[in-house]
C-alpha cells in the first residue's frame, strides 16, 4: 500500500461514524390471546455517535430510553431496522468471536450502582473477570496490573486497597466507579451509560459526570449518556437527542437544542428543569394532555394530546426528522426553521 492509499485509508476510516443506527425499531407484545397487542417502545429512530463523542439520549421515563441502550448492547435485537458498528451492519456478529468484540467494545454502566456488583465477591472479581474474558492475551500478573491500572484511571485509589473490598464497603459513587472500571477493562470504544447518576445524591454526581469527560480524554472512549436530566447533559454532551414516545423528536448540538429548542416537548422540558446558568424561556406554559398510548399507536404526532400547538395535519400524519438550523433537526409539523 503506497503513503497516499494509506493516508486515504485513514481519511475514510475517520469518516465513517463509530456506531450508526438506521430505521431502529423495537417492539413487544403484551396480553395474551384476543387481548394481544403491540407496544412500539422504539420506532423508525436514525441517529450517529462519533469517535471521542458524547452524546446525551433524554426524555421522560418510558420514552424508549433504556430499550435504544439494550438494542445498542445486544441484549434486544431489533424488530426492524439495521445497526452498524465500523461500518459492519451488526446483525452480521454470528460468532461467539465477533460478538465477545463487540461486547468489548460497546459495554454498558447500569443504573443502579448497588445492585450491578455481586455482593458476595470482593471488587476486583468483576474487573479481573472482564479482563479474562475479553483479553485473553493477558497473563495474571499482567490482568491485576491492568485491574489497578483502570481503578486508579476512574478515580479510585489506593488501587489495590479497593480491589480487596466488597461492595458494601464503597459509597454509592464509588461503587459507580467501579462500574465504570470494568467497561473500562475491555478497552472500549463505546461506552453505554444508561443513566448512571440518577441514583446518587446531587453533591457527587459532578464527580461521575467530570469522570466521563476525563475518560473521554485520556482513553479515547465515546459515550451514549442517557438520562432524564437535561443539566447533566447540558454538563457534559456534544449532542443531544430528545426522544418521546419511541421516536426522536429533536436532536442537535447540546446548546443550540437548548437555546433555541424547536420541538413544543423539548419546549416543556425546559420549562420543568430549569437551567440557572441561562434564562431560557419557552413560549409553551404547562402540559395540556395526557401521556402518549404507544400500544397500537395510530398515526400522528404522539405529542399531538399534550400540544397546544397541534394542527389538524398533526393528527393524521407522523412527522420525520427535518432540518431546521446548523446540524439542527426536529420531527414537528409546525416548528420554523432558522431564518435564512
Amino acid at each position: 500500500m503506497t503513503s497516499v492509499d494509506a493516508e486515504q485509508a485513514v481519511t475514510e476510516s475517520t469518516a465513517v461514524p463509530l456506531l450508526e443506527a438506521m430505521e431502529l425499531t423495537r417492539h413487544f407484545r403484551v396480553g395474551r390471546g384476543f387481548s394481544r397487542q403491540l407496544l412500539h417502545a422504539v420506532d423508525d429512530v436514525n441517529f450517529t455517535i462519533g469517535r471521542q463523542e458524547i452524546v446525551a439520549l433524554a426524555g421522560e421515563s418510558g420514552s424508549g430510553k433504556s430499550t435504544i441502550a439494550r438494542l445498542l448492547a445486544g441484549v434486544y435485537r431489533p424488530t426492524s431496522g439495521e445497526i452498524r458498528y465500523q461500518g459492519r451492519a451488526m446483525s452480521t456478529y454470528r460468532s461467539r468471536k465477533d460478538q465477545l468484540s463487540y461486547r468489548a467494545d460497546v459495554p454498558m454502566v447500569f443504573q443502579d450502582p448497588f445492585s450491578s456488583l455481586n455482593p458476595a465477591f470482593r471488587v476486583s472479581h468483576g474487573v479481573l473477570r472482564s479482563l479474562k474474558l475479553h483479553r485473553p492475551e493477558l497473563g495474571r500478573q499482567q490482568r491485576f496490573a491492568e485491574a489497578e491500572r483502570v481503578i486508579e484511571a476512574v478515580g479510585l485509589s489506593p488501587a489495590g486497597d479497593i480491589m480487596h473490598r466488597y461492595p458494601y464497603e464503597l459509597s454509592g459513587g464509588q461503587r459507580q466507579r467501579i462500574g465504570f472500571a470494568q467497561a473500562l477493562a475491555h478497552k472500549p470504544k463505546l461506552i453505554l451509560a444508561d443513566e448512571p447518576v440518577s441514583m446518587l445524591d446531587v453533591s457527587i454526581r459532578i464527580g461521575l459526570l467530570n469522570l466521563m469527560a476525563e475518560l473521554r480524554r485520556s482513553e479515547g472512549v465515546s459515550f451514549l449518556y442517557i438520562t432524564h436530566d437535561i443539566a447533566s447533559a447540558r454538563y457534559v454532551a456534544d449532542r443531544l437527542m430528545i426522544m418521546y414516545a419511541g421516536h426522536v423528536v429533536e436532536t442537535g448540538p447540546t446548546e443550540s437544542v437548548l437555546q433555541n429548542p424547536k420541538h413544543p416537548y423539548t419546549d416543556l422540558l425546559l420549562g420543568a428543569v430549569p437551567d440557572p446558568r441561562a434564562p431560557l424561556t419557552t413560549g409553551i406554559e404547562g402540559d395540556t394532555g395526557e401521556p402518549p398510548k404507544v400500544i397500537n399507536p395510530t398515526p400522528g404526532c404522539r405529542f399531538r394530546g399534550r400540544c397546544p400547538l397541534a394542527v389538524d395535519r398533526c393528527h393524521q400524519e407522523t412527522p420525520v426528522l427535518r432540518t431546521l438550523g446548523t446540524n439542527h433537526q426536529a420531527a414537528c409539523h409546525v416548528a420554523e426553521p432558522d431564518p435564512g
